[in-house]
């Protein structure tokens, strides 16, 4: 096994430079399917260090960008931010039509960073998919009406048919998002223009809280096994991710069999997979959503915000090798050239 990744991680750095134009976006080839690429994605893309403002990190031509959320019980608010849970700090502004975007006042909570989004999908309607991840930092709060059923709301309201559901890849046919992964009913990249997928992921608050036995991918994974039962998983608007490297299949020893069929995202660090020798070919066999962090840490390590262009193309080819769908770092300084590259997933 070890030798096979070896010549394939070989093979792929061979053809690295050319990989930034992997997938122009004026190409005219037959568009692959979302679960047959990778591609890169922007970490933390809601701070101001990185982004003076979230339209800009729209503009960068990242394929995944990132933003920490607190259900904030004291004011019932979704606060966009890295460490305070009370309040905002991030680029989100308060502007909700096109004109209003690059010049109004910051530090907006959820409903603000979403109308960028809705604003700036005006713009740009044929934008390629963006995944939007986010880290919910405490968890859901559903005891003071902060749970997974009005997050479902406030992305309906904000963002409505830009948004691509879980029940979009059901479809009409498949009972389980599992089922419709195995089955590759991903629709292609030129299918889901001007399109958002959300991944919710567990925050290291609520991960660190050792009060808290429910967290958020659990409560997300029975929210939406809950919806398909009743009839309304056309409600629910993100996918769950399995958090954590492992290898093998995650999901057997942490959730319980009815949900573990609603989980196709899985998110880890990149170095994890890689330097263990993980078997990753189990992502892609099956079409599952693999999104691995860190991405400039795996061996040789390159910078973790100012790479060249040629090591940016190396990392994707050799994480495109080890079966990634999306690639993450803090590259925001990088051109719009580079942060959207995309390119062939082994």
């Amino acid at each position: 096994m070890g030798a096979v990744r070896v010549v394939r991680r070989a093979a792929a750095l061979l053809g690295a430079a050319a990989l930034l134009m992997a997938v122009p976006a004026n190409a005219h080839a037959a568009s692959p399917k979302l679960s047959e690429t990778t591609a890169i994605g922007t970490h933390n893309a809601y701070e101001k260090s990185k982004y003076t403002y979230f339209a800009q990190a729209l503009d960068s031509g990242a394929s995944l960008l990132e933003l920490d959320v607190y259900a904030d019980s004291l004011f019932k608010r979704w606060r966009v931010s890295h460490s305070n849970p009370l309040g905002n700090d991030n680029n989100c502004e308060y502007a909700s039509k096109p004109s209003d975007l690059y010049s109004k006042q910051r530090n907006q909570d959820l409903g603000s960073c979403l109308d960028n989004m809705a604003a700036w999908n005006q713009l740009h309607p044929d934008h390629a998919p963006i995944v939007i991840k986010v880290e919910m930092k405490v968890g859901f709060n559903n005891n003071v009406g902060l749970g997974p059923d009005e997050f479902d709301t406030l992305v309906s309201q904000k963002l409505g048919s830009s948004v691509f559901k879980p029940s979009d890849l059901l479809g009409s046919t498949y009972s389980t998002l599992d089922a419709a992964a195995k089955a590759n009913a991903w629709p292609s990249r030129d299918a889901l223009k001007g399109k958002f997928l959300f991944e919710l992921i567990p925050g290291t608050v609520e991960q660190a809280n050792p009060f808290d036995h429910y967290w958020t991918d659990e409560e997300y994974g029975d929210h939406l096994r809950d919806l398909y039962a009743a009839g309304n998983i056309s409600a629910a608007q993100a996918f769950p991710a399995v958090l954590g490297a492992e290898n093998g299949d995650p999901r057997t020893s942490r959730y319980d069999a009815s949900i573990r069929p609603w989980f196709v995202f899985f998110d880890g660090d990149a170095a994890t997979y890689v330097n263990n020798g993980y078997d990753t070919s189990f992502y892609s066999a099956n079409h599952y959503f693999l999104i691995t962090t860190g991405a400039d840490a795996v061996s040789p390590a390159i910078s973790s915000t100012a790479p060249t262009d040629a090591e940016v193309a190396a990392r994707l080819a050799l994480l495109a090798a080890d079966h990634a769908s999306l690639i993450t770092s803090d590259w925001s300084t990088k051109s719009a050239s580079v942060l959207s590259s995309v390119t062939t997933r082994s």
